[in-house]
């Protein structure tokens, strides 16, 4: 529990929780809503970091009323095909009645890549300025095998594999992913992450349905630490395949670990793996004959995994992100 309505310190941070008695799908809170009136005016500048929720409209409004400039980051949720999938015309009239007048008065809008801003200037939106920064990466931490779990030993242990780390999800192509295992030879899938919506049955059908279930391991929950480097330290290299992904994180944690990179061309990341060379980005329908290329080619994914691991410590730590970002704040702070 952590108190209501009172700062509490996180990492050298203020941080205040309100509560949300009702509609809470949307986190609606008017405590919330006099805080903001009353702080607002001790603020320079306002970070936002989502759209359709309502602390996002109240926390714009507020800071136009007080005259405090505000940036606002989608984080990958202006993407015409999931709102259509999803929720569509409730979405589409919020995106009228309240997010387009939040983006198109902030003083900045922030993506984490080209292939966000470009979904995002299809809206029509009279934008101001587009800040285009990745997210950053942490360097990876020292781990014990004593401190690995038995399933991921086991999960590790059955020979090769090819990992997928992630939120197991439709968006994230895995339906495709295993599609594509019928044509791969001589290593395993892996699949690791959480399954929040379940979605998995489905995926197990598509398992069944290709006949590879042999080829074809699930992990079906949260990893991290010693699991998460183990998961990583084996891996021959990382696939995210998915349909749609403004970014994508778990690209920068493989190529810090060296491991190399394959993503469809719908993954915001791409433009990083491209950078540095520590992986292959690529059409879906070329998914299948690249696996079955790289998987023989272990002196083409050593030297891949060495350069992107070189370019991401270089350009990707949060310090260089974090100082980047310090500059953009600063310019609207003192324009």
């Amino acid at each position: 529990m952590v108190p209501l309505g009172d700062a509490i310190t996180l990492d050298g941070v203020k941080v205040w929780y309100f509560h949300s008695r009702v509609l809470r799908r949307i986190y609606y809170s008017p405590e919330m809503m006099r805080h903001l009136k009353k702080q607002m005016p001790s603020f320079d500048l306002v970070h936002l970091h989502s759209v359709f929720l309502w602390p996002t409209w109240a926390t714009a409004r507020v800071a136009r009323s007080a005259g405090v400039p505000y940036v606002l980051s989608p984080r990958g949720m202006l993407v015409k095909a999931l709102i259509q999938r999803k929720s569509r015309w409730i979405k589409t009239a919020w995106i009228r009645l309240i997010e387009a007048r939040n983006i198109e008065k902030a003083a900045a809008v922030h993506v984490t890549s080209g292939k966000e801003a470009e979904e995002l200037r299809g809206f029509g939106f009279r934008l101001p300025e587009v800040w285009n920064l990745p997210n950053g990466v942490d360097l990876p931490q020292s781990w014990s095998r004593a401190d690995v779990s038995e399933d991921v030993q086991k999960a590790i242990g059955q020979g090769g594999y090819v990992l997928f780390l992630g939120r197991i999800n439709w968006k994230k192509g895995l339906d495709r992913l295993i599609r594509a295992w019928r044509e791969v030879k001589g290593t395993r899938l892996l699949i690791a992450g959480n399954d929040e919506e379940g979605y998995l049955p489905e995926l197990q059908r598509h398992v069944e349905e290709c006949g590879v279930g042999l080829a074809v391991t699930f992990l079906a929950r949260s990893v991290s630490g010693a699991d998460k480097e183990a998961l990583f330290a084996g891996a021959r290299f990382f696939v995210l395949p998915s349909y749609s992904e403004n970014f994508g994180n778990t690209v920068l944690e493989a190529l810090i670990r060296g491991i190399p990179v394959v993503a469809t061309e719908e993954v915001g990341a791409g433009e990083v793996v491209r950078q540095c060379g520590g992986g292959l980005v690529i059409p879906a329908d070329k998914l299948a004959q690249t696996f079955s290329d790289l998987v023989l080619d272990l002196s083409g994914l050593e030297s891949m995994g060495k350069q992107g691991a070189a370019w991401v410590k270089a350009h990707y730590t949060w310090p260089e992100i974090a100082s980047t970002m310090a500059e953009h704040y600063r310019r609207v702070v003192h324009a």
